[in-house]
């Protein structure tokens, strides 16, 4: 059996990818972070996802991006917009994946696992440069360069299992593997109670998925 590192954010994605992980018959580790995003209803989400998933061990890093703003994410002073972008959205937080990825691989090396698991998707991914395959295929490269383990001959590989899926996909994806999607959260700009708000980019995407899956959404909504 072999190890894995599995990004985390309480998201429907990574909830999808931490169960395919487990059936795929990895030992998982999961990473989870608090970069100053808007709020910590998807860390109380991904706290529920890697207990019930029970998982060896479950990491919340917290980081500062909201020290450098720029997105609608991490600077309150951007609204969230309730309506779809044209191009790459305000939504979008200046080299998270990158970061997340880093963090992933550092404390994979020291776990001795070479597989990596992100719940990137290039279809319905909200125009996210970090998102797409590219992306992907360039950071891998680097982990084979920049690590100790890829220098003396190991193979890092970062697993996007979800890439090439639509919404609905995902769903019927994880529904099949057991995942409860009523204890995840999508929505940028959830209440204190951990309420979605219907409007954002995220939350379209996620009603649409649900729709195209045919299967009821058990989201719940400001």
């Amino acid at each position: 059996m072999k190890k894995a590192v599995i990004l985390l954010s309480g998201g429907l994605d990574s909830a999808t990818i931490l169960a395919l992980a487990k059936q795929q018959g990895y030992i998982c580790y999961a990473l989870s972070f608090n970069y100053g995003q808007r709020h910590s209803a998807e860390l109380n989400a991904a706290r529920h996802i890697a207990e019930h998933a029970r998982v060896v061990d479950h990491k919340v890093v917290h980081l500062g991006l909201d020290a450098f703003g720029g997105s609608a994410l991490t600077d309150t002073s951007i609204a969230v917009p309730d309506h779809h972008e044209e191009g790459i959205p305000i939504t979008y937080v200046p080299a998270r994946n990158t970061v997340f990825l880093a963090f992933a691989l550092g404390w994979a090396e020291v776990l001795g696992a070479f597989d990596l698991f992100i719940g990137v998707n290039a279809v319905d991914y909200s125009g996210y440069p970090d998102c797409r395959p590219e992306f992907i295929k360039a950071f891998e490269n680097l982990a084979q360069l920049a690590t100790k383990a890829g220098v003396e001959g190991q193979r890092f590989n970062i697993h996007t299992p979800l890439i090439d899926l639509s919404k609905g996909q995902i769903i019927r994806l994880g529904l099949d593997l057991g995942v409860d999607y009523a204890h995840t959260i999508s929505c940028y700009s959830a209440d204190e109670n951990g309420r979605a708000c219907g409007v954002c980019d995220s939350c379209r995407l996620r009603k649409a998925g649900f729709e195209a899956a045919g299967v009821d959404d058990p989201t719940f909504y400001q």
